[in-house]
């Protein structure tokens, strides 16, 4: 196969607005990083001033009930960080610090497209060092509530197969087949919204979610009827979010991933469940680490920002 480089940001690129579910406002500074760093949030606004570095993991992933949260033991959390970190892996951006001062990533409008247009005002910059890769060799299945998730072996690439199913007539059965890039990411992808039915807001406002849902972040849902005036982006967008959520939620290997990752009425609890399967499966992947990059290359990240103690999170071996 051919390997990659490893790219950062070209630039610092500064986003603002409120999470979906707390309403609390955030602002977010996505920083280059240098080489190897990988995805590292810096939760800085904590009582008593703390900050604290949150890798971009699975391991640190703490609650998937409606969004997939990040924490750690001190108590340090962000939630709802997949729609960013899907369009950090859908551009193929390896190493990035997200500086961000709340509990919780800004939903935007619902989608990734704003992150995308975050990372295309600054630009991306090539690396010098190769990026590596986690290819899967043998099927990892996991079911759940009606649903399912699997990991299949793949030559090159990686093939997103995501398929829904409701009851409610204005989303029905649905599925999309992707095979990942960039330019798919941004065409087919990052603009599809998040998604709710109304018959369900009392609950999750009771549950402390949803508190910054409206018609200007969200699909609202009624019946058979779609309550946003300006209707759908796709006629097929629930399945496409879906798609979305997914490429965020599976960042969190660590590494890009070359195979199929076929699933069955997914949300971000089968996503990482599929994820923990994986990784518990040895012999169902391999890690590709390219050679050495020529000398003749150099990185362009000038400036590339690493705050104290992020060394320690460069990805493991």
């Amino acid at each position: 196969m051919r390997f990659g480089f490893q790219t950062t940001l070209r630039d610092r690129a500064a986003i603002h607005g409120v999470g979906v579910h707390s309403a609390a406002p955030a602002q977010v500074v996505l920083h280059p990083a240098r080489i190897d760093t990988g995805v590292i949030f810096l939760r800085t606004g904590l009582s008593g001033g703390r900050e604290r570095l949150l890798e971009a993991k699975r391991g640190n992933v703490t609650h998937t009930s409606l969004s997939t949260t990040l924490g750690d033991a001190s108590g340090a959390s962000i939630c709802t960080v997949e729609h960013l970190l899907a369009a950090l892996s859908g551009l193929r951006i390896d190493n990035v610090v997200i500086e961000i001062d709340g509990p919780e990533m800004p939903i935007m409008d619902g989608s990734a497209n704003d992150f995308v247009r975050a990372i295309d005002s600054v630009g991306v910059a090539q690396q010098a060092r190769l990026r590596r890769y986690i290819k899967i060799v043998k099927p990892v299945r996991v079911d759940q509530d009606g649903g399912f998730a699997e990991f299949l072996p793949a030559e090159n690439g990686f093939r997103l197969d995501v398929e829904i199913d409701f009851k409610s007539p204005a989303i029905g059965r649905q599925r999309r087949v992707f095979d990942l890039d960039p330019t798919t990411f941004r065409r087919e992808i990052a603009r599809a919204r998040t998604f709710g039915f109304l018959s369900d807001v009392q609950a999750l406002w009771q549950a402390g979610y949803a508190l910054g849902s409206s018609l200007e972040n969200s699909v609202a849902i009624e019946g058979d009827a779609i309550l946003n005036p300006e209707g759908l982006r796709y006629t097929d967008e629930f399945v496409r979010h879906k798609a979305l959520d997914a490429v965020g939620d599976l960042s969190l290997a660590g590494a890009p991933i070359i195979g199929l990752y076929r699933t069955y009425r997914p949300g971000h609890k089968l996503n990482a469940l599929a994820l923990e399967a994986l990784f518990e499966h040895r012999s169902a992947y391999e890690l590709l680490e390219a050679p050495s990059a020529p000398a003749a290359i150099r990185a362009r990240a000038g400036g590339a920002y690493v705050p104290a103690g992020a060394a320690a999170f460069a990805p493991a071996d």
